[in-house]
């Protein structure tokens, strides 16, 4: 970790979480370069719930060029964390962001099926709480999105397992 991050009063009022970790993380050679972002939302029943980055991207002037998902391979997991996957650009800055929703149970992609398990979960284990993980990789001029991915994939098999301890079982 090179920096820790803090979100402004107005961003994390709008915002609504309960936690947030921001951080910016580089390889030993201070070459490549990752952003993490964790909303914390304890519970989903008071109206607060993770804002899509395919809604806030947008709205901070990023206009998506990608998006599709991809599957990224992590230890101790039997499957891979299916993401998102966006290719953003602001003027002549790209950026590559990758996201999910998790709980203790599952990682999941679609914010769809991330709104029916709060439902199910709910129901079945009286919860709802969930994060939303980001991870963004800026891309330097002539960077290829491949290279960004993989670079991203690299990311989160890195940290996934330290990560998933930390939400309440």
């Amino acid at each position: 970790m090179v920096q820790e991050g803090v979100i402004d009063k107005e961003t994390m009022e709008v915002l609504r979480a309960d936690d947030v970790v921001t951080r910016w993380y580089t390889d030993t050679d201070g070459k490549k370069i990752a952003s993490l972002f964790i909303a914390y939302f304890h519970t989903q029943r008071t109206g607060k719930t993770p804002h899509s980055p395919k809604n806030c991207l947008p709205g901070a002037g990023w206009a998506p060029v990608v998006n599709d998902r991809i599957l990224i391979p992590v230890k101790g997991q039997a499957e891979p964390v299916e993401a998102n996957r966006f290719v953003v650009a602001k003027g002549t800055d790209r950026s590559l962001v990758v996201y999910w929703y998790q709980t203790s149970r599952r990682t999941v992609a679609s914010e769809y099926k991330a709104k029916m398990y709060t439902v199910l979960d709910s129901i079945r284990y009286h919860r709802s709480d969930t994060a939303v993980v980001k991870v963004t990789i800026p891309m330097p001029q002539g960077a290829s999105d491949e290279a960004a991915t993989e670079v991203a994939k690299q990311f989160v098999s890195a940290f996934f397992e330290k990560l998933t301890p930390f939400f309440p079982a």
